[in-house]
């Protein structure tokens, strides 16, 4: 505390003394009159990335931070420090397809955390994929990584230069070797595989040159690629040319059997569409959930039923089920009810749904069956936050990992049939936690609000 402390008094004169002097920035004479409203634009010029002048303008901005930073006495020692701090094994919970479990690590201060793979949970794990070779300079980054149906082949997406534009590439799992296959200008897509043979995802248009950094997003079109083909050849599955610059995305339910389409206009609120897939006379996608003033969303099929998560009359989430056929919300048959703690998300795994809620700014998780009775409720450390609830139907145990503030990532192993959860994996890090407890105390506000509040000290 002390070293914070002198820390905090040396930057205040150092920033109040700091002279600097920046660069300046040309304005011109634009003004845009938007319907008898005339609005000043001295700074469109910078709106053009791609233009010498702009180049020039960020190069000037970078080193007169670079060397206001560089001049700080004690930055090296900080940096160092946080080195340290940072400097420590992290790992992702571990996921099994086919005969192998799968799991990330990050050694301390890689770049990007590193894909192993390995036999049984007991076996020697080995380098899977290092995304820190998709580049020497560093600028390309994994974006995700999807996995097919029997696990024979996953589909990975890679960014460049922290571009939202994504470059798709398919690899053969057994080899690692990839098949050769691209598929270009994504963005803001998901991968769902139907099988080994192919999968669904959205895409744009290819932009101008010179616009695929600044050009709008319009016109995302959902696709089926299937394997061993040319992108040029995939199959057109959605679009909207009446609405050019809403999303889309489409995923399958596990069993395969209804392909759900997703449109948003925005970062909030969608629309749901879906089709039948065991059904030949479905050509086209029908409307389940018409948009755009409720979050929705599909978490499985039972049947020819859909079990839907939704805040429609119920702010904090609740959970229904759906029939396509006869979807008017006054037919809904509600499933997991709404509590007076947000619903974040429901997930399946083993033939069971686990429901992971908000309740005092700390996460509380519950099993239930697909038909709405509640198995149990998962007992978690201690106060803090959990994720990674979930896994395949067939699976019999998951992996999650649990964190608060005294209580560094851990990975537990749970049993889906008994509840049990056992320790996996801790987090080697160069602090001793179990000298410290973490207490949660609550306070009214003014209008009487119950805020909860964390404090974490040493144990007496």
């Amino acid at each position: 505390m002390k070293k914070l402390l002198s820390f905090s008094i040396m930057i205040i004169p150092c920033i109040a003394s700091a002279q600097v002097q920046y660069p300046a920035t040309k304005k011109s004479d634009i003004v845009e009159d938007y319907h008898g409203t005339k609005v000043a634009d001295p700074y469109r010029w910078l709106e053009d990335d791609n233009s010498e002048e702009t180049k020039a303008w960020v190069a000037a901005q970078n080193k007169v931070t670079e060397d206001y930073l560089a001049a700080i006495p004690f930055r090296n020692n900080v940096k160092k420090r946080l080195e340290e701090l940072w400097n420590y094994p992290k790992y992702s919970s571990p996921f099994k397809e086919g005969e192998f479990y799968y799991f990330f690590k990050n050694d301390g201060l890689q770049n990007q955390s590193v894909a192993y793979r390995q036999i049984g949970l007991e076996g020697k794990p080995e380098v899977f994929f290092d995304p820190n070779k998709l580049s020497d300079d560093g600028t390309a980054a994994l974006a995700g990584i999807n996995f097919s149906k029997n696990s024979k082949y996953l589909v990975y997406s890679v960014s460049q230069s922290g571009s939202d534009w994504q470059t798709g590439y398919i690899m053969d799992v057994k080899t690692k070797e990839k098949t050769g296959e691209q598929l270009n200008w994504l963005k803001f897509t998901g991968f769902s595989w139907k099988g080994d043979d192919g999968f669904y995802y959205s895409r744009y248009p290819e932009p101008k040159e010179g616009d695929q950094l600044k050009g709008k997003n319009e016109s995302p079109k959902v696709y089926y690629h299937k394997l061993g083909t040319a992108q040029a050849d995939d199959e057109l599955i959605y679009e909207d040319k009446e609405h050019p610059q809403r999303f889309a995305g489409v995923g399958l339910t596990e069993d395969e059997r209804f392909l759900i389409l997703s449109t948003s206009e925005g970062t909030s609120g969608s629309e749901i569409w879906y089709k039948d897939l065991k059904d030949p006379t479905q050509k086209e996608f029908k409307l389940l959930i018409p948009g755009f003033k409720t979050e929705p969303s599909i978490v499985d099929n039972v049947g020819d039923k859909l079990l839907l998560l939704t805040n429609e009359d119920a702010p904090n989430y609740k959970l229904v089920l759906v029939d396509p056929k006869n979807s008017a919300k006054e037919n809904w048959k509600e499933i997991i009810p709404e509590k007076k703690e947000v619903l974040q998300g429901v997930s399946t795994g083993g033939g069971n749904l686990f429901t992971s809620y908000l309740k005092d700014a700390s996460t509380r998780v519950y099993q239930y069956s697909y038909d709405g009775k509640l198995v149990r409720n998962i007992e978690l450390p201690g106060i803090g936050t959990a994720g990674g609830f979930g896994g395949k139907k067939e699976e019999k145990e998951f992996f999650y990992t649990f964190t608060s503030f005294n209580y560094p990532p851990t990975i537990f192993r749970y049993d889906i049939a008994t509840g049990k959860s056992t320790l996996f994996r801790k987090t080697e890090t160069k602090f001793d936690p179990t000298g410290y407890e973490t207490k949660q105390i609550f306070f009214k506000s003014k209008d009487g609000t119950r805020v909860p509040m964390f404090v974490s000290h040493k144990k007496a």
